[in-house]
């Protein structure tokens, strides 16, 4: 029997992990880049136990926890610098199975990718879906400006403005502004040593976290206008909205470049997809479910839906009832994890002084009920485990 081919559009932790996961599990893989290079635009990326366990599927764990840091104790603050919440690594440890670890995106793309074969990603190659193909059927096509490609099974991992996900769904509305946009950095630590923080003031926060190689990762977020750019530039923007709140955050915007300020506005799909497939091609990561970062969620599900995938749909088994099952476990669990985003970010996005108080004084009222309390919110998300652990279905599928 031939080996069943596999295009995945898009080279992001999503696209990646999944052609990983097909790769091992017998198929012949071609990943397709727009991009120039696998050098990824990002900064940091919080792995929390979830996503963990999905890269264990894949012989990644291990590998990614001894390269990360691991998030210690530290908590939410006001900008005047008082806490709220604190938050305790051994009882998230405890209850979660494993810590939240903070990785570098460009370590992680680079430790995923490294699991291919040569030659599986091409790069500068804007890729299209030409047709999504039938299961049992015809195969689908994607086509590059120089290049065909028929498959067995198409991925699109295109991210949050998905051109795979409109030709699947073309009534769909798409990604809305969630109201806010983000910045990010990545600088060296400052010479005073540091809690890990995020600080929440009126209608924006702050993130301040090591990384393992001595560097910060920090983020933050405010409530504007789409479209909104800097007057000047990015850093000097920072320091207007944030540079009189409690240190280190002076310090390390006073670090970052000019330049290496990342900005991005916030879509999500608040509206979710009737299913995450059609024909032979499937949608996995921001593609089928881009939801606000106030989770730390977005990320960890595309790990988790790359292995997902990659168990439902192995090399001999009904492809059809394998995608459909995948959109059966993957659409309910994300759509709820999008929503419960929105819910944090609304909370975030909260700017009169009357409601920012009740907030504030809500955070450290649940904080002193205990970390169980505050870790609740977490329960069915970072304690999921991969279906490698259920019998395999294509077991199910020979034997009913």
């Amino acid at each position: 029997m031939p080996q069943p081919r596999a295009v995945v559009i898009g080279s992001g932790i999503g696209g990646l992990t999944a052609a990983v996961a097909l790769h091992q599990s017998g198929w012949q893989v071609t990943v397709l880049e727009r991009a120039p290079s696998l050098e990824p635009v990002g900064a940091g990326i919080g792995l929390a136990p979830n996503s963990q366990r999905a890269l264990d599927v894949i012989g990644l764990g291990d590998e990614i926890r001894d390269l990360a840091a691991w998030q210690g104790d530290g908590g939410m603050r006001t900008p005047r610098g008082r806490w709220l919440a604190r938050t305790n690594s051994a009882a998230a440890v405890e209850r979660f199975g494993g810590p939240l670890v903070l990785v570098h995106r460009a370590t992680l793309i680079d430790r995923i990718a490294s699991r291919l074969p040569a030659g599986a990603v091409h790069t500068a190659s804007p890729a299209e879906l030409a047709d999504p193909g039938e299961p049992g059927g015809r195969p689908a096509r994607v086509t590059t400006a120089d290049a065909e490609f028929e498959a067995e099974l198409v991925i699109g991992a295109d991210g949050i403005h998905s051109a795979v996900r409109r030709a699947l769904f073309p009534g769909h509305p798409g990604p809305a502004y969630s109201g806010f946009t983000t910045w990010r950095v990545v600088v060296p630590a400052p010479e005073e040593p540091f809690e890990p923080h995020e600080t929440w003031g009126a209608g924006a926060l702050w993130g301040t976290q090591p990384l393992k190689d001595g560097r910060i990762y920090a983020y933050a977020a405010a409530v504007v206008p789409a479209g909104a750019l800097a007057a000047d530039d990015e850093k000097a923007e920072l320091l207007r909205r944030f540079g009189q709140w409690h240190d280190p955050i002076p310090g390390v915007i006073a670090a970052a470049e000019p330049g290496q300020v990342l900005r991005n506005d916030v879509h999500h799909l608040i509206d979710p997809l009737p299913a995450f497939h059609r024909g032979r091609t499937v949608l996995v990561g921001d593609s089928a479910h881009a939801m606000a970062p106030t989770l730390g969620q977005g990320g960890n599900q595309a790990v988790e839906d790359a292995v997902v995938l990659a168990h439902h749909v192995a090399p001999g088994v009904d492809l059809g009832a394998g995608l459909a099952t995948y959109s059966a476990q993957r659409l309910p669990r994300t759509t709820a994890i999008v929503r419960k985003a929105a819910q944090v970010a609304r909370l975030m996005s909260l700017t009169s002084g009357p409601a920012v108080a009740v907030r504030n004084t809500m955070m450290s009222a649940v904080s002193r009920l205990g970390p169980g309390v505050v870790l609740r919110t977490f329960d069915g998300i970072a304690d999921w485990q991969p279906p490698q652990n259920q019998r395999p279905y294509a077991d199910r599928a020979r034997n009913g």
